[in-house]
């Protein structure tokens, strides 16, 4: 039987023991993470496992991007190294799943074959330095030539610069009148092939995420029209799915490395005694723990869900509000997790190679990247307003007791939630919203997995953490602040001549 034919427990059990051997046997991983790129011997033993192999389609010889599996890799990879994990979320969720849902049968043939036999690598270039977040302004361009496609711009901080062995490239068609499209294409280069070089003008010295390599890219190749993918509708249609079903898969980013944070906090304030007692005998203490496990069971029920729902069946353009709400609810937790743990830690957390300290660095980018959380929460609450309008409903939590990814729980947070929304708001305040509807999203998956079974002191926990919450920031949504910032502040301003 081959090893993509085993259960996955069972592959899931090597691949585990394979972590423990090269990040503790063959080598440190508390001395190697403060180094650039992963050790060669390292990467070979962790990728000789197939690991990428999940996302790969069964006819392919993969073992059939089955979701729940794509995720626990990441949950397995990320306990021991948030890192590895981000390198097989970017090979996994944005280069596999598109590639095996929109290429063509003899790309994907081709591809498929080199990352099983030769271990090969691929990730997503979509960010320009000169729109970044603004993705459908981006310049890079293609024309048709024949039965190729030109490909011309420049791409920065994609994971894997220089490293990867594919890219999935986005672009828009330049037309006759050499105006760009407002449509989005999306290509596969193959770097290994004549006129498909991609190169590397920069490398960017990350604070964090050590192993991974980013940096700026020139684009100008050659790609055969077979390397196309081929959207069901449009190019932007397929860039939502694609996205929308990354946002999905970041829980299983954050659930292994939630849990370690977990176990860590556990351990140490168990083991450390502070005048004849250990911390966790303290209560505040008792609260920052409980804090981090409300973030285990919050991440298991995203994980939960996403495995249910965000295979590469479904079309996942329309999810925006739960894809977004777990991909900025979740990257929050781990960063809050991280931090208290540093905090409990003491000055042990401070030192660079601590998990925790490292935790804090390889986390915070997790805010940032591929959606800024408070773009992402600006766009749950807009996206949430228009469903209210169309409704013309204005009442919070009315509308969340009968909007289906909320209704189960709505009522719980009643004190908190009979809110009356303003027509229009500043920014700010759709930040504050956005917030709110992620912690009602989240409780609502919290209690979809107590119902499936999961344990209810945890479940429970939870949603009261969560109640907490969402208090805290409906009264931030209703205070009123404009304080706007004095640019031009320095007159006056200077404490020495007010002594």
């Amino acid at each position: 039987m081959s090893k993509e034919q085993v259960p996955f427990s069972e592959y899931l059990d090597t691949f585990n023991k394979t972590l423990k051997s090269v990040f503790y046997e063959r080598d440190n991983i508390e001395q190697f993470v403060q180094k650039r790129g992963f050790p060669a011997l390292v990467l070979r033993d962790i990728m000789a496992q197939n690991p990428l192999s999940v996302g790969i389609p069964a006819e392919y010889g993969g073992r059939g991007v089955v979701m729940k599996e794509c995720i626990g890799m990441m949950d397995a990879a990320s306990y021991e190294s948030l890192p590895l994990s981000l390198t097989f979320g970017i090979n996994i969720a944005l280069f596999l799943e598109p590639v095996g849902k929109y290429a063509g049968d003899e790309a994907k043939k081709s591809i498929f074959k080199r990352f099983l036999t030769k271990q090969n690598m691929g990730g997503l270039m979509i960010t320009e330095p000169d729109y970044g977040s603004d993705a459908l302004s981006m310049h890079t361009s293609c024309v048709k030539q024949g039965n190729n496609y030109h490909l011309q711009g420049t791409k920065h901080w994609q994971g894997l610069t220089g490293l990867a062995d594919y890219w999935l490239i986005t672009s828009r068609l330049k037309n006759g009148d050499g105006k760009l499209a407002r449509d989005i294409e999306f290509f596969v280069c193959d770097v290994q092939q004549p006129h498909q070089r991609i190169i590397v003008e920069e490398y960017y010295n990350n604070l964090g995420l050590y192993p991974i390599p980013y940096g700026k890219n020139k684009v100008d190749v050659i790609i055969p029209e077979k390397f196309k993918l081929q959207p069901v509708s449009t190019g932007l249609n397929l860039m939502m799915d694609l996205l929308h079903r990354s946002r999905y898969q970041f829980p299983g980013m954050g659930m292994g490395f939630i849990r370690r944070m977990l176990d860590e906090a556990i351990n140490h304030c168990q083991t450390r005694f502070v005048a004849g007692k250990p911390l966790i005998a303290l209560d505040q203490i008792k609260q920052q723990i409980a804090k981090i496990q409300s973030a285990f069971t919050v991440c298991s029920a995203m994980c939960a869900r996403s495995a249910d729902y965000a295979g590469v069946e479904n079309n996942l353009s329309g999810d925006a509000v739960e894809a977004n709400s777990m991909k900025a609810y979740v990257t929050d937790l781990m960063q809050e997790s991280a931090q208290t743990l540093t905090q409990l830690k003491g000055a042990n957390g401070y030192k660079a190679e601590s998990v925790s300290s490292r935790g804090i660095i390889d986390s915070r980018p997790f805010q940032i990247f591929e959606g800024s959380n408070d773009m992402l929460y600006t766009q749950i609450a807009e996206l949430v307003n228009k469903l209210m309008q169309r409704k013309k409903q204005t009442n919070l939590l009315a509308f969340l007791m009968d909007y289906s990814l909320t209704k189960q729980v709505a009522k719980q947070f009643a004190s908190s939630l009979d809110v009356v929304l303003k027509p229009k708001m500043v920014q700010r305040k759709y930040v504050d919203l956005g917030k709110i509807i992620s912690r009602v999203v989240s409780a609502n998956l919290v209690f979809d997995m107590g119902v499936k079974g999961f344990r209810q002191d945890l479940v429970l926990n939870a949603i009261e953490n969560l109640k907490h919450d969402v208090a805290m920031l409906v009264s931030s949504y209703k205070f009123t602040n404009s304080v706007q910032p004095v640019e031009l502040y320095k007159d006056s301003a200077s404490w020495l001549s007010m002594v």
